[in-house]
């Protein structure tokens, strides 16, 4: 078994050590990409028990995460995110248990048919090999990233932020007690044990042995990921969420569909941040709309026609239409109608979740074939656009790109395909 607590001190040629973490990685995958769904699920639950079976060691960790942050300045908001709570521990635990209960993608075959040489031709999924997973402060994120790779038959190498190193590693010897249990590599899943960023940026140069790199944090993480990294990345920006209201919507759905986009919750990438309204019906829309969203503390920043709709409202500048605020802040525009929307949303979206609220078949067709989004919704709030939430079980991301996954990458988005033939002795003429 992996020994990952010795790593946080032990390690300090930063190269040598993270080139190791790579090949230890691809010799694992390829015990992992045989390796059954049985195996796989006993791994994963023997992981969720050891989870709940040490809770207070993983307490214990967290605990001096949490010291450390507060004497280095930490917020509140990260501090909460750094927290392992018993009731997030439990989350963990089960998390690993439903990835387990998920139907296992790998050896799927699809579209096998005969070819008129006689051989047969199909499809075999597969797993991509070894991710590469850099993230910040949530400590849960590596148990969940270890169980949607294992289960989708990847090695992974994890590198959390240096504020979550001892939850990390915590989390880390529980996963390899789990692997043990099911006989599979300790390499299969790795957390890099230093807190030195060259390790991120040792990580980004080594595409023999990481196929697929996954940054999860904020968007300065994310940039330098995009910008160094010399291996595929899955990923978004930014989540510049909008919901367009038609002048054919049902108003009361239109009410309660930007009211939850906004306020449901604050702080995630599929939160509305946008709101465009039809002219038509923005003056008996908007008025009520804006005293409940003031009733919630929300923010509202307006273009013209909104200001002189809504009294008190805060007028929008340029860059209000392309902010991600992850805070109660709105931006709220009115729109001439669906092509001036849906020009907006081209100019200034991120390609992440956009929505419409309508009663016309027509439109909703429109938007949904010219929307360039990697979700697009009709008469639903943009807070739906997560991989539970779409019956994937679990997601590692949301992607904005086009390749190699798009939308909430769940366990058949951490696999590809590849051609399988079958003869009998054919020979090509």
């Amino acid at each position: 078994m992996v020994d990952q607590t010795a790593q946080i001190q032990t390690h300090t040629d930063i190269p040598q050590y993270v080139r190791q973490l790579g090949r230890n990685a691809r010799q694992a995958a390829r015990v992992l990409a045989r390796a059954s769904a049985g195996a796989k699920n006993l791994a994963l639950g023997a992981t969720a028990g050891a989870i709940e079976s040490r809770r207070a060691a993983l307490a214990e960790a967290n605990r001096k995460d949490i010291e450390n942050g507060r004497r280095n300045g930490l917020d509140s908001a990260l501090l909460d995110r750094l927290e392992l709570t018993d009731s997030r521990i439990d989350a963990m635990a089960e998390g690993l248990r439903q990835i387990a209960a998920l139907p296992d993608p790998v050896g799927e075959i699809s579209g096998l048919h005969f070819r008129p040489s006689g051989i047969q031709v199909g499809r075999m999924r597969v797993p991509l090999g070894v991710i590469g997973i850099i993230y910040e402060s949530r400590p849960n994120v590596t148990a969940d990233a270890a169980g949607l790779c294992l289960k989708s038959g990847n090695a992974t190498i994890l590198r959390g932020g240096s504020e979550a190193i001892h939850s990390n590693l915590a989390i880390a010897d529980c996963i390899q007690a789990g692997l043990e249990a099911a006989g599979l590599p300790g390499e299969s899943v790795q957390v890099v044990g230093v807190t030195d960023r060259a390790a991120v940026g040792e990580l980004l140069t080594m595409p023999a042995s990481i196929d697929v790199i996954v940054p999860r944090g904020g968007k300065g993480l994310i940039e330098r990921v995009t910008r160094e990294s010399l291996i595929p990345v899955i990923k978004h920006l930014d989540g510049v969420c909008h919901v367009y209201i038609d002048d054919e919507a049902d108003t009361a759905k239109a009410l309660e569909i930007a009211y939850n986009a906004k306020t449901q919750r604050y702080g995630t990438c599929n939160t509305m941040e946008t709101l465009l309204v039809a002219e038509a019906v923005a003056g008996a829309i908007l008025p009520d709309l804006a005293r409940r969203f003031r009733e919630a503390g929300v923010e509202l920043r307006g273009c013209p026609q909104s200001l002189a709709l809504v009294a008190g409202m805060n007028p929008a500048s340029e860059e209000d239409w392309y902010a991600e605020y992850l805070a109660p802040v709105l931006a709220i525009k009115v729109v001439r109608g669906l092509d001036e929307a849906m020009d907006h949303i081209d100019r200034y979206g991120s390609h992440h979740t956009d929505a419409i609220v309508t009663e016309s078949i027509t439109k909703a067709r429109r938007f949904l074939a010219e929307v360039d989004s990697s979700s697009v919704m009709v008469n639903a709030s943009t807070r739906f656009a997560d991989g539970f939430e779409y019956g994937l079980g679990a997601e590692i991301g949301i992607s904005t790109d086009k390749l190699h996954a798009r939308g909430p990458v769940g366990l058949e988005g951490l696999t590809t395909q590849k051609f399988i033939v079958l003869g009998d002795g054919h020979i090509r003429r």
